[in-house]
């Protein structure tokens, strides 16, 4: 029996979505494409019109699916603000630790690296990655106001310069990652990043 039409083009997406991250998106070539993928060249274009279109869909895929696994954390009403954006941190260091490639530098974020390498050229990437920063940002700033009324959050700066603070650090730990920084280093950061909200 043939796998459903949809279940390919998840495959395909999915697989599309690690070379655009592997590579960022100039670089990346049809080729490229066609190998991680298992579809020709015609195929890809049938199912997903050009390079762009299916770059397009990869992103929203992993910005979607990467602020859904955020939010599930920093959601968790059962457990004070704190512990929860302590938990999203360890999240994206132990992230950072399983996406290393043989140089031992990480893949960071596809996010962010769409924001450094199409962000200002690029008016339908730079609303898909607008929408999303919109909506961690939007998370971010809740979590910040249950920390304070939960005590768990003393810092004294606004609750949205706090989300802007979070947002900021995760990329900044991302980003350090790529750059070669370890576990250790990257733990470094996120402690201090409690420190500052906590303190």
């Amino acid at each position: 029996m043939a796998r459903p039409r949809t279940f390919e083009e998840e495959r395909a997406l999915d697989a599309a979505m690690r070379t655009f991250w592997e590579k960022g998106y100039e670089a990346t070539s049809t080729q490229d494409l066609c190998d991680a993928t298992g579809l020709g060249r015609s195929s890809i274009y049938n199912t997903f019109k050009s390079k762009h279109d299916l770059f397009e869909r990869a992103l929203a895929h992993y910005l979607d699916t990467k602020r859904a696994v955020q939010l599930a954390l920093l959601e968790d009403a059962g457990r004070p603000a704190a512990e929860r954006v302590r938990a999203l941190l360890a999240m994206v260091v132990e992230g950072e630790a399983e996406h290393r490639t043989a140089t031992g530098r990480a893949l960071g974020c596809l996010g962010v690296n769409s924001v450094v390498e199409l962000g200002a050229r690029d008016a339908k990437t730079a609303s898909l990655l607008e929408r999303d920063a919109a909506l961690r940002l939007a998370a971010y700033r809740a979590v910040m106001e249950a920390g304070r009324r939960d005590g768990s959050i003393t810092s004294a700066r606004d609750p949205g310069a706090l989300a802007r603070f979070l947002n900021a650090t995760v990329a900044g730990l991302r980003v350090s990652s790529q750059g070669g920084a370890g576990r250790s280093a990257l733990e470094a950061i996120a402690d201090t990043a409690m420190d500052a909200l906590t303190s």
